[in-house]
């Protein structure tokens, strides 16, 4: 009698979003009052949330890769900022440094022929790799499928820039305050809030477009119906 694998468990983005954004929004900006948790409590607690949430998180999945580590540290250095009341600027540069990183990373893996986009988007839980690539190989089409998901990983790393910059932006105009005041908590509240629908939305809609060329891409130069390249395992 033979064992399934384990399945990775999957993320749930409802306590994504409860553990990483709304709660601590609502500390940072309802109870960093003097009368309440008070400025450092206050952040501290916020922060706290994502943390354990991140650590709960690998506990439960097992995995820990370099997007999550950044994410991790991103959090970590948002709390130095605070506590050693850091002039805002810093705050600005670090929210634009995680994705630019990222989409550096992004960008560096397509030049060394490993394009980080194939590991993301072609993902054997989903496609029928050995049939995808077995059809391309009978059209002679593997070369400029090649070329196109390196297009697909520039479009990807495009969109961290996009990120870097709106990051940027987001920060220089709302937090305004000095780290370590009652205004700085609830300014980062805010930014923290408002980088949901403003940032990671539109980032959201680049990506799905992204997917869809990668789907379009590989039927085109297949001929195979979208659902013939899924894996149906």
């Amino acid at each position: 009698m033979t064992t399934q694998p384990t399945k990775p468990k999957k993320n749930n983005t409802f306590l994504e979003l409860i553990f990483n954004i709304i709660i601590p929004s609502l500390i940072l900006m309802k109870l960093s009052g003097d009368e309440y948790l008070g400025t450092v409590n206050g952040l501290i607690v916020a922060l706290a949330f994502p943390i354990a949430y991140g650590i709960y998180d690998f506990v439960q999945s097992k995995t820990f890769n370099f997007i999550s580590l950044l994410g991790f540290l991103s959090t970590l250095l948002t709390g130095g900022i605070g506590l050693f009341e850091l002039d805002a600027e810093w705050l600005a540069i670090k929210e634009a440094a995680i994705p630019a990183i990222i989409g550096l990373v992004v960008l560096v893996s397509g030049f060394s022929g490993k394009p980080l986009l194939a590991k993301l988007m072609l993902n054997p839980t989903l496609f029928n790799l050995n049939l995808i690539y077995d059809t391309l190989a009978e059209k002679g089409n593997v070369a400029e499928f090649k070329s196109k998901i390196n297009t697909a990983n520039h479009l990807l790393a495009s969109t961290f820039v996009f990120s870097a910059a709106a990051n940027y932006i987001l920060a220089k105009m709302i937090v305004t305050s000095q780290a370590g005041t009652v205004e700085f908590n609830e300014q980062l509240g805010e930014m923290t809030l408002v980088s949901y629908p403003v940032i990671a939305i539109p980032s959201l809609i680049m990506l799905i477009g992204i997917m869809i060329y990668v789907v379009k891409t590989i039927t085109r130069l297949t001929g195979l119906k979208f659902e013939q390249a899924l894996n149906q395992e």
